[in-house]
């Protein structure tokens, strides 16, 4: 289990770091000028191997769940106000890319003591990728756990909606979830995502919503090119993006590159492109020179420890 937990979240946060430099920046189709380093001082003045909110939001819900023993609302969001305020969680002791969704979000819940399941925006507009980036935990949580679907589908929809309330915002959380639990189940690449249009949906969806992610749910997303597809902060957008990109590459490497490049939000992109090329490929396939130069991996490798312990050792709890 340690193992899987390493290969996701270092895949995760390479991803991240190989982004965050070029945030922004608009797409790089010739190959020559693709960035395939780890470099720093881009588009944030930051140091190379500088992880961003992305993977600081991730790894303060690892540790809210392992150190409760379970899934407490409050206690993440506390989490998430002690990374916001006092920069806890981070790479380098500073906040520096906040989306306005999850800092509204946050400033509901710390400043005006708002119920945490009620901070998250609730309008079509605030379906940024907030809560899509922050939902590898919670796929792996829900694997080493066994319950209903329905009990599976609350804890989504909760986790989501602490920062995105939005029902595209969850049903996008849904489909990650989904396709993480049937990669660890040991399916193919190919079979995981096949496996998503098989999934009922309408239980829980209206059509409305589950037409947004048809482009993904219709079973051709591998074959649509490079420019059909878009990199923007869109929730859509990004669950499409990176599993575009996983499906059309073949190791950990080639798919960050084939992420980051795409432009625009390149480090969530490239950080869930790399949660699920890091599980399928494992730790190994992540390059040395990348993994060389990430900040506090021994900060990471703690999390790690304390939250495959947990997963070993404890039964499901949910409060909150």
């Amino acid at each position: 289990m340690n193992n899987i937990i390493k290969n996701g979240l270092y895949g995760f946060a390479i991803g991240d770091a190989m982004g965050v430099p070029i945030e922004f920046t608009p797409r790089v189709s010739d190959e020559s000028k693709k960035l395939k380093e780890m470099v720093g001082y881009g588009s944030h003045h930051v140091p190379e191997g500088t992880w961003s909110d992305d993977t600081s939001m991730t790894i303060a819900t690892m540790d809210s769940i392992q150190e409760c023993k379970g899934i407490d609302y409050y206690d993440i969001m506390d989490k998430f106000t002690n990374w916001y305020n006092n920069a806890l969680y981070t790479a380098t002791d500073r906040v520096f890319d906040i989306g306005n969704t999850t800092r509204l979000a946050i400033d509901k819940y710390s400043r005006l003591s708002m119920n945490p399941l009620q901070c998250g925006g609730k309008n079509e507009r605030d379906n940024g990728n907030g809560s899509l980036m922050r939902m590898l935990p919670i796929a792996i949580y829900l694997f080493y756990n066994n319950l209903s679907e329905q009990e599976e589908m609350e804890i989504v929809k909760n986790i989501s909606s602490l920062t995105h309330a939005h029902d595209i915002s969850i049903l996008g959380c849904k489909i990650y979830v989904d396709f993480i639990k049937e990669i660890l189940s040991g399916k193919s690449k190919e079979d995981a995502y096949n496996s998503l249009s098989k999934n009922n949906y309408n239980v829980y969806f209206d059509n409305n919503t589950i037409e947004k992610y048809d482009s993904i749910l219709n079973g051709n997303l591998k074959n649509k090119s490079i420019d059909e597809i878009r990199s923007s902060g869109y929730v859509v957008n990004t669950l499409e993006a990176c599993l575009w990109c996983t499906l059309n590459t073949k190791n950990y490497e080639e798919s960050i590159i084939e992420a980051i490049n795409l432009g625009k939000d390149t480090d969530t992109v490239g950080a869930i492109t790399g949660s699920l090329t890091g599980l399928i490929y494992g730790y190994d396939n992540i390059p040395q020179r990348w993994l060389s130069k990430l900040r506090k991996k021994e900060y990471l490798d703690e999390l790690i420890d304390k939250f495959n312990n947990y997963l070993n050792n404890e039964n499901v709890k949910v409060r909150g």
